[in-house]
């Protein structure tokens, strides 16, 4: 073969290459990096009229990888344990719910390896690109079924929100995120993380969606809606922020008088009443900072150091054995937290379910008689992509100060996007008692449209 035609071979060669190579980019680009795999799952036929449609026919919809499909082998966001473990049996129920409500699942999604961050990178199979604000990370753990939905690649998603997990990637992409209150959801199906915080979460862009859905997740009848008779905002949370109430606390505040009036409206200091209503909790505090005058935040704090504990206590018990046989492949970030999990002992347990119970009971008086809280999702925008793990550690304690309140309450929690600060998506939450899930939901819907109004406005 002449020299002339080795070179035009090899220049077709390398060119197929460069092709296939500009394909696959095309491919991530478009779906954002948020699915490890695509799979199908079809709703049953429509029934024959009269009888009506099922309530999400036509809706699409992704899940995170942590839940049971059956034939299919549960990844839980990490090659390992995906080839450690055998095809599932049956699929998760709350999964067979939305399928059978009318939706098509259309794939699985990236998640932070074993469920362990909230920052949404997988050292494994990447970091889905925040649609939001590319150059921010997307966040965790669900951050690829956030990711779907931010893109409008799925109508809705499904992940979980143990210590943060829904509330933080739907604060980060600019979309609703419902964490239900702990128990009212089916986690059968779902590997585990740490029981008692674990609960199966919802993404959304649309507030009706997430009405739709989340009364399908609850198993609720419908009902006629009832108006909060309380709006509560958490003027000290507001406080651990950067963001100027402008943004925030000036927004709900606006809506709040434009649909109910200005007499539902009450401001608290949640970390003093915590101080007060959670005694057991001065086990978990710096002595320093509460002589200093700052008890209230203290409070917050020392909530959020029980929830840290006793997250890794659960999580030693449900998956030690497992790494300790096959020392799988860990992300830096991850490995360091399963190792202090690992460390972790029986000792100040006692302690965290105390504290548990004792701000289980306090949130759910607060918001007895229909109140909702406002607080901030998160400290703020997004941390940047490749930032230092010593900041990012630091954002995750000051999240956590926030994330730990419906953690240990119990309560059930939406997210939902107020604006941008400096180009970044911002959110606030709505809280509502153990149990109000269908007010909530149906107050966030109500809400909404005033809400976004007011965002514009300011």
């Amino acid at each position: 073969m002449s020299a002339t035609k080795i070179c035009v071979l090899l220049g077709l060669g390398l060119a197929g290459i460069f092709l296939a190579s500009r394909r696959r980019k095309k491919e991530i680009k478009e779906d954002f990096g948020a699915f490890t795999e695509r799979i199908q799952l079809l709703p049953p036929p429509q029934p024959s009229p009269p009888e009506s449609p099922y309530p999400l026919t036509g809706l699409t919809f992704a899940i995170k990888e942590i839940f049971d499909i059956e034939g299919y082998v549960t990844g839980f966001g990490n090659p390992d344990w995906q080839q450690t473990h055998e095809p599932a049996a049956q699929t998760a129920p709350v999964v067979t719910f939305v399928v059978q409500g009318g939706a098509t699942c259309v794939g699985r999604t990236v998640m932070d390896e074993m469920a362990y961050s909230i920052n949404g990178e997988n050292k494994h199979y990447g970091t889905p690109t925040n649609p939001a604000a590319p150059s921010r990370i997307p966040g965790g753990s669900s951050s690829g079924s956030a990711v779907a939905v931010a893109a409008e690649l799925v109508d809705f998603a499904l992940g979980t929100d143990t210590g943060g997990s829904v509330r933080v990637p739907a604060s980060f992409c600019g979309i609703l995120g419902f964490r239900p209150s702990h128990g009212a959801v089916s986690t059968v199906g779902v590997v585990p993380m740490a029981q008692s915080f674990d609960t199966v979460g919802l993404f959304t862009r649309d507030p009706n969606i997430l009405r739709h859905v989340g009364h399908i997740l609850l198993q609720l009848p419908f009902m006629e809606y009832r108006q909060p008779r309380g709006i509560i905002i958490a003027d000290d949370c507001f406080q651990l922020t950067k963001i100027p109430n402008d943004q925030t606390v000036n927004v709900v505040t606006r809506s709040t008088e434009k649909l109910f009036g200005r007499q539902v409206l009450n401001h608290i200091s949640l970390g003093e009443y915590i101080a007060t209503e959670v005694p057991s909790l001065k086990y978990f505090q710096n002595e320093e900072e509460s002589r200093d005058g700052e008890c209230g935040i203290s409070a917050l704090k020392a909530l959020c150091s029980a929830l840290r504990l006793l997250q890794r206590y659960e999580f030693k018990m449900n998956h030690e054995e497992w790494i300790n046989s096959v020392k799988p492949d860990l992300g830096p970030g991850i490995s360091g937290r399963v190792r202090a999990a690992l460390e972790t002992n029986n000792e100040n347990i006692e302690h965290c379910l105390k504290a548990k119970d004792e701000a289980r009971e306090a949130v759910n008086s607060l918001l007895k008689d229909d109140a909702i809280l406002i607080i901030p999702t998160t400290p703020g925008p997004a941390p940047k992509l490749n930032m230092k793990e010593m900041l990012l550690e630091e954002f995750r304690i000051r999240a956590f100060t926030l994330l730990c309140i419906s953690g240990m309450s119990g309560c059930c929690q939406v997210s939902i996007p107020v604006g941008q600060h400096d180009k970044c998506p911002l959110a606030v939450s709505m809280m509502a008692r153990h149990g109000g899930d269908r007010f909530l939901l149906d107050t966030v819907r109500a809400m909404y449209p005033t809400l976004q109004e007011e965002v514009k406005i300011a």
